[in-house]
């Protein structure tokens, strides 16, 4: 979400990740507390800060904070949630960059304006935000955050229209990227996804309130109905009226994130009508196919390539066992930037199962490498509980290119397999195999023939460099940009 720096934070683990969720609600009377339970269901989604805003027919309210939905948000600690009263609510988990953890740059987002108060959420990055924001600046605008989601607020400002509906119109229509965003008005409550469809955005109903929210899983918490997708370029008004369904913005080639499927979602939503656990065993079949293995044990790297590593097993016919346990109770807090204190994390995280693992040849089933460092150490954590074989095999493509469409990736020349081979990679790793799925293999594996060129399905850009919307900011050399903010 931040312009300023798209650079992982040195203290996470080895993983992408998704860097935030929203979540909305027209209708009821317990607005924020539905929303408190929607944002706890998205909570791996963004974990670093979260935010509600609440609207009661006069007021807006409103309560932000770093940390998780559940630290900011305990009813039994105090009455936060009792203060923001109102029938619609909007909310947003967090996952910073390095440099963008500051308490201003917390959403939602909110401004008065001459029509009233406008607060937003934004799940996604908009790839012209620094080139917009210097426009913005040179004209007059003053700037709170270094989030490009305050960008939009700014084009809002400036519109001369007479609705609310097309001054966010007006203002999306001068972006480019990714995106999907809940605003939160006097009237309603407004969800766009941007017209590539690239982050999720689906519409339920509980009772007769409306909500809108990053994934499934978050209808299901609050038990709303499923409606359906909201439709890539989508404007979708929830106010007294119901529900009003617009297409303002040009038309574009679909393009959704394909990571959602092997990493981002949770397990037991449904996203774009596929299960995403469905989906990762699929691939994990698919990856046992193109490259099988003679070993006596399937054992994922948890939790998320669990689903991978059953399909895997399934397809094998070989055994399934969690020969790693993870630790669910230790905070990113804990891993420093030393290699020596990152290794101890890994550690805190993971041990191995040596019942599962001592005198076996293991293939290890992970969803994806990106810098590496979680996997060399657990190769060695495998060995030391004797096994007498340790195979790797990854649930997607190489990661070789930075993403810009919302998602915290390492710059590229930190990405393992941009700079190795496969060959070199499984040398680093120190295991006596290592094989990704490839990119048609991916594809078969989600109902495709393989990967059209001309036209594939998804956004794969981290994988093949295919970038479906251009990252002006990157292109204009803006990368690294550190945007000022006192903190």
């Amino acid at each position: 979400m931040d312009p300023a720096s798209y650079s992982t934070n040195p203290y996470d683990d080895d993983h992408l990740h998704e860097e935030c969720a929203v979540f909305g609600i027209y209708g009821t009377k317990d607005a924020a507390i539905q929303t408190v339970l929607g944002l706890h269901a998205l909570q791996h989604r963004g974990q670093e800060a979260v935010g509600i805003v609440s609207f009661d027919g006069a007021n807006f309210h409103a309560h932000r904070g770093a940390g998780h939905v559940g630290h900011n948000f305990d009813a039994r600690r105090s009455n936060v949630v009792e203060r923001l009263i109102g029938h619609a609510a909007i909310g947003h988990t967090r996952y910073s960059t390095t440099g963008g953890d500051a308490s201003q740059n917390i959403q939602p987002l909110f401004a008065d304006f001459s029509f009233g108060g406008l607060a937003v959420c934004h799940n996604g990055n908009l790839t012209n935000a620094l080139e917009l924001r210097r426009g913005l600046v040179e004209a007059g605008a003053i700037f709170q955050s270094t989030t490009d989601t305050e960008t939009v607020l700014h084009l809002t400002a400036q519109s001369r229209k007479s609705s609310v509906r097309d001054r966010i119109t007006e203002a999306l229509s001068q972006v480019e990227g990714a995106f999907s965003f809940i605003y939160l008005t006097h009237s309603g409550v407004i969800g766009i996804r941007d017209p590539r469809g690239v982050r999720p955005l689906v519409l339920g109903q509980v009772g007769s309130a409306w909500v809108l929210a990053s994934e499934t899983c978050a209808l299901d918490v609050v038990g709303a109905q499923f409606v359906r997708d909201v439709a890539p370029g989508e404007m979708i008004i929830l106010d007294e009226n119901g529900v009003t369904s617009l297409f303002p913005f040009r038309k574009a080639e679909k393009r959704f994130c394909v990571f959602e499927y092997i990493y981002f979602s949770r397990p037991d939503s449904i996203v774009e009508g596929i299960s995403t656990y469905g989906a990762r065993k699929a691939i994990g079949a698919e990856l046992a196919r193109e490259y099988p293995v003679d070993a006596d044990v399937v054992v994922p790297i948890p939790d998320s390539s669990v689903p991978a590593a059953i399909g895997f097993a399934e397809s094998s016919q070989l055994p399934f066992e969690l020969g790693i346990i993870r630790s669910h109770y230790v905070g990113r807090t804990f891993i420093q930037p030393t290699d020596e204190q990152r290794n101890l994390g890994v550690k805190m995280k993971h041990n191995s199962n040596r019942a599962m693992l001592e005198g076996r040849r293991v293939v290890l089933v992970d969803d994806s490498i990106v810098r590496g460092t979680t996997s060399k150490e657990i190769v060695r954590m495998v060995r030391a509980a004797g096994a007498t074989e340790v195979h790797m095999r990854i649930a997607s493509p190489p990661t070789r290119h930075s993403c810009f469409y919302g998602v915290d990736t390492p710059e590229r020349h930190k990405l393992l397999a941009s700079r190795m081979s496969v060959e070199e990679i499984r040398r680093y790793l120190e295991a006596d195999s290592l094989a990704y799925v490839s990119i048609d293999g991916l594809y078969r594996a989600m109902g495709h023939d393989g990967r059209d060129s001309e036209s594939p399905a998804y956004c794969d850009a981290c994988f093949t460099g295919d970038y479906p919307i251009a990252p002006t900011d990157h292109l204009g050399g803006s990368a690294g940009k550190q945007l000022t903010l006192l903190t």
